[in-house]
């Protein structure tokens, strides 16, 4: 039996195809980086119409590598929450349209348990029950896992996540969208305890929630100062760069894995699942890693490939299958930031 997945939240135009004993035959991704980096960000409209161009094309290669047609799908899988509204609608209409046309079913993915999914496939083992982590440009969360159909969320962030922190504080310095990347790459030659800044609700043990705009602020504060600056017309040295990137850097790691260990102790849970863009971070990765060795508990990641948006992490698709969770064609996008 075989899947389609369609992957289309944000910026990146994806789709692949998944046999139902989690065989990936083809994974397709067209990014949009280069379309918004002249800009420092997602412009919303520009992803829908790169979306609309796209999305055709590339669940055609997808076909195409797995050596299969349109007729031998069983079933077609959809991101539909969260995301930008314009970017969730392309891909949805192509979903809704082949599982119409094809008379199968159509299934509705939510895009942050997606994430948490990528780590069985990436690692070929069970890993729920586990606490997962989401760390990416839209969202910050913490969740309770039971199963792969059973999330609890058991924090958010109130302000910024901490991807779109990375790329305002990028800003600030200077250095290229993404910001992820660019302060990940400053950093290696920081000093990473020559700034001391702010980790909020780091000591809270009883509230699971995250905030950065303070930390973005204090990095806006130690380069300009207090009043409104134009950070285009300032340049610092590299070394400063580096020392704030690294500063930077460390204190939203910290604020990361201590709340991680609040969620494990909480929930009673040893199992650690991390998901989304910013988990590409190799001091974030080395960080868990090493807690987990310090604190028993088992830490489990998804390669690079599987951390930024795709659609082999619509695997997830087959649990919702075998237990009959199918979506109406007349399912709509829910947009927005957090989903319990």
């Amino acid at each position: 039996m075989y899947l389609l997945s369609v992957e289309t939240s944000c910026d990146e135009t994806a789709a692949a195809i998944i046999r139902d004993d989690g065989h990936v035959l083809s994974d397709v991704v067209a990014s949009q980086i280069a379309l918004h980096t002249e800009y420092g960000g997602v412009v919303p409209e520009i992803a829908s119409r790169a979306h609309l161009e796209r999305i055709l094309p590339v669940i055609d290669q997808a076909l195409h590598q797995a050596k299969i047609s349109l007729s031998d799908l069983n079933a077609v899988a959809v991101t539909y929450t969260p995301g930008l509204a314009g970017s969730l609608l392309i891909g949805l209409m192509a979903a809704k349209t082949l599982a119409a046309l094809l008379h199968i079913p159509l299934i509705a993915l939510d895009h942050l348990r997606s994430h948490i999914y990528a780590c069985k496939i990436a690692n070929k083992t069970e890993v729920f029950p586990c606490v997962g982590l989401i760390v990416s440009g839209g969202h910050t969360n913490l969740y309770r896992c039971q199963t792969p159909l059973d999330f609890t969320l058991l924090g958010t962030t109130i302000d910024d996540a901490a991807g779109e922190a990375f790329d305002k504080v990028a800003a600030m310095l200077g250095l290229p969208y993404p910001g992820g990347p660019s302060i990940q790459k400053a950093a290696e030659n920081g000093d990473k305890n020559r700034y001391a800044f702010p980790r909020a609700f780091i000591h809270d043990k009883n509230r699971l929630d995250f905030s950065f705009s303070g930390l973005k602020t204090a990095v806006r504060y130690q380069l300009m100062g207090t009043g409104h600056q134009d950070f285009s017309k300032h340049e610092w040295d590299a070394q400063t760069i580096s020392d704030i990137s690294a500063s930077f850097q460390e204190a939203v790691i910290d604020i990361l894995a201590t709340k991680v260990r609040h969620a494990l102790r909480a929930t009673s849970m040893n199992t650690l699942c991390l998901g989304g863009g910013v988990a590409a971070n190799s001091a974030l990765r080395q960080r868990l890693e090493a807690d987990a060795k310090r604190y028993h508990y088992r830490f489990y990641t998804a390669p690079l490939s599987l951390c930024t948006d795709n659609a082999v992490m619509g695997a997830i698709a087959w649990e919702l299958y075998r237990a009959g969770h199918f979506a109406s064609l007349e399912l709509d996008i829910l947009p927005g930031r957090v989903r319990n």
